[in-house]
Order: structure tokens, then C-alpha cells, then sequence
């Protein structure tokens, strides 16, 4: 099933299918942060250290297939599936946006 992202959360996605640390760090804002396995990643260069170190430890995919606005966030629900332990999972992505960027990104269970 395909959902209709808004733009900056589109942006990610398909920067995080390349691989490319570069092209998801260059998905948020200058200041943004990500927060992932208990762990919080605040700006470019911390986002792209986080997302070199996950795609060189697991092969994975990831498949949005739902979509929902509430208090600010917008939450994307996805498929993840892979090399990687608990594969296939649900995963919840609360992102926060800045215009075309995304600010604020929490992953969860």
C-alpha cells in the first residue's frame, strides 16, 4: 500500500532507501535530531554518523503504509523488514516538521 507523505517526510524516506548518510542528513533541518533506541542524535553531522552506522550494521527496507496527524506530529506507521533482530516489524516513525524539512524525528516499537 502506498500513502501520500507530505513532502519533507517523503524527502527522508526515499533518502534513507538510497543509503546515502549524506541525503538523510540533508533531510532535516540544521538543528534537527533524531531519536532511536533510547538514543538522540542532534544535528547533521550526529544524524549522519546514526544513519552511516545503522545501514553498515543492517539491510533493511522500510515501507510506509499509514499516515496520521496529531498534536503537531505527524506519525507514519512502516513496515521494516531485513537483516536486522525482530524482522519483519511495525515500526513508528512522530516526525516534526519545519517548512520543507523535518526538525524532530522519534522512532518507536
Amino acid at each position: 500500500m502506498t500513502v501520500k507523505l507530505p513532502q519533507a517526510i517523503e524527502t527522508y524516506f526515499k533518502a534513507d532507501r538510497t543509503g546515502s548518510p549524506d541525503a538523510v542528513a540533508a533531510a532535516f533541518t540544521e538543528n534537527g535530531f533524531v531519536k532511536d533506541k533510547g538514543k538522540t542524535h542532534r544535528g547533521r553531522d550526529s544524524i549522519r554518523a546514526w544513519i552511516a552506522d545503522e545501514t553498515q550494521q543492517y539491510i533493511y527496507t522500510v515501507e510506509p503504509f499509514l499516515i496520521t496527524t496529531e498534536n503537531g506530529k505527524t506519525q507514519v506507521t512502516a513496515h521494516a523488514a531485513g537483516e536486522f533482530p525482530g524482522s519483519p516489524i511495525d515500526l513508528r516513525f512522530f516526525f516534526v516538521l519545519a517548512s520543507d524539512k523535518v526538525a524532530e524525528l522519534e522512532i518507536s516499537v
